[in-house]
């Protein structure tokens, strides 16, 4: 097999990495790669938001099989775009990863199927979100809508923070259109525990639990980051609390989610 990794990161090196130890596997490029990966994929000159330049390389190169990394390429629709082109692609497609895209409907999603997660509302504007959070407790959560590279979550600690989260975001545009709404959501005290699963529509496998370095600084100070590192397994994630995940977060009774 012919292997095209898109992306350039941590991630997609980890990718590559595996998918070189497979005997399937005779070559792998990379778009654009980076340093590390170089030493085991051809990397490739192309950024991974232009969809036409690598769907035109993946069907020069008979690219068997196409692994998207990153989340802006799978938010705009890479997958549909390369499917369109007749290639063979892994990755959620433009509809999928919204769940990733837009907090706004991943939020909404789980308030539909009762799947447990944090008091929140949206708003749509500055004036609103700012005369809400005269209301909440804090510290309180601010969250651009959108995909901010892991960065567009602000914990404010009182009022004055919370005004200023809400303004950069909504104002001065700090994500850019990532911030058109944002979400205001109750804070949570406790450790956060990430596991992705295979799906098809109806069945379930998920993979091994992981654990983020969430926050900047010493003593978790700093501001959230989507850059800290991550180890694997966790050890708080106990079969017990698999178990409860996979009846009330991977299957939550009724399993009628639209398709």
């Amino acid at each position: 097999m012919k292997v095209l990794v898109v992306g350039g990161g941590g991630r997609e090196h980890t990718l590559v990495w595996k998918i070189s130890q497979s005997p399937k596997v005779e070559k792998i490029y990379c778009a654009p790669g980076n340093g590390g990966i170089a030493g085991m994929a051809e990397c490739v000159d192309i950024k991974v938001m232009d969809f036409d330049k690598l769907a035109d390389f993946a069907q020069q190169k008979d690219i068997d099989l196409t692994v998207v990394g990153p989340d802006d390429p799978l938010a705009a629709g890479i997958v549909d775009v390369l499917e369109q082109k007749g290639l063979r692609v892994f990755g959620p497609n433009k509809a999928a990863a919204i769940i990733e895209g837009s907090k706004v409907f991943s939020k909404n999603l789980m308030k539909k199927y009762g799947i447990p997660t944090a008091a929140y509302e949206v708003f749509e504007n500055s004036k609103d979100a700012i005369e809400y959070l005269k209301k909440v407790s804090y510290p309180t959560v601010v969250k651009a809508e959108g995909l901010a590279l892991g960065k567009g979550v602000i914990i404010a600690q009182n009022y004055n923070e919370a005004i200023q989260a809400v303004k950069d975001i909504m104002e001065d545009r700090a994500f850019g259109e990532a911030g058109n709404r944002i979400v205001i959501e109750e804070f949570l005290v406790g450790q956060e525990v990430s596991v992705l699963s295979f799906v098809d529509g109806t069945t379930v496998k998920p993979m091994v639990s992981a654990q983020d370095h969430k926050r900047a600084l010493d003593n978790d100070q700093g501001l959230n980051t989507g850059g800290m590192g991550t180890f694997s397994p966790s050890r708080i994630y106990t079969p017990e609390l698999a178990q409860y995940c996979m009846e009330n977060i991977f299957k939550p009774p009724p399993l009628d989610f639209p398709r």
